[in-house]
């Protein structure tokens, strides 16, 4: 244990002090980490690669932005990869509908979320993080892998050993769950 966490500081000296030695042993401990994050969000070898190379770089300009007392390294890598494989997604699609783009009517509302539906949203995220935290172990690690890392039914059940129905079971109990535990109808 301690020759990870030696590990994790070696890199991050290495990547503060822009020794780019710090990026290879990135690269080596957490780019399969990193691949195995980006991969179910994005289906495009070329474009899981060009992700990873934005989040090789974002790292290199970042790294202060890691903070050990606000959670640990991995939990921040995995974020920082799962965020940005989100985002790139998001503008590839923006993208490929801007194609031809049209003309924003001037009377148009805003899309931002008023006052209201902000402290509603986070009431709701709120509720959802104490129904979350009533999950056993496996039911979290079910529901963290499909909802929030994407995978596929298909990848779950292979690396959990479960059948594919198993796990679409169990997605459906669990979802039943969090709705009984959230008071019903939920709608995100």
């Amino acid at each position: 244990m301690d020759n990870r966490k030696e590990q994790i500081q070696e890199i991050i000296r290495r990547i503060v002090s822009r020794d780019e030695r710090g990026i290879e042993m990135l690269l080596t401990h957490y780019g399969p980490l990193m691949r195995y994050i980006i991969a179910p969000i994005l289906s495009n070898p070329a474009d899981q690669e060009e992700c990873l190379s934005e989040i090789v770089t974002r790292i290199w300009y970042k790294i202060g932005l890691f903070d050990a007392s606000r959670g640990s390294w991995n939990a921040w890598l995995t974020a920082l990869t799962r965020n940005a494989a989100l985002n790139y997604r998001r503008k590839e699609q923006a993208l490929l509908k801007n194609r031809h783009p049209q003309e924003i009517p001037e009377d148009m509302a805003s899309a931002a979320p008023t006052p209201e539906e902000k402290m509603l949203q986070a009431e709701q995220e709120e509720a959802l993080n104490r129904a979350l935290q009533k999950l056993s172990p496996r039911e979290w690690t079910l529901f963290y892998r499909k909802y929030y890392y994407l995978q596929s039914t298909v990848q779950i059940a292979a690396e959990l050993g479960m059948t594919e129905r198993a796990v679409e079971g169990r997605l459906y109990r669990l979802k039943k769950k969090l709705q009984k535990l959230l008071g019903g109808e939920w709608h995100a």
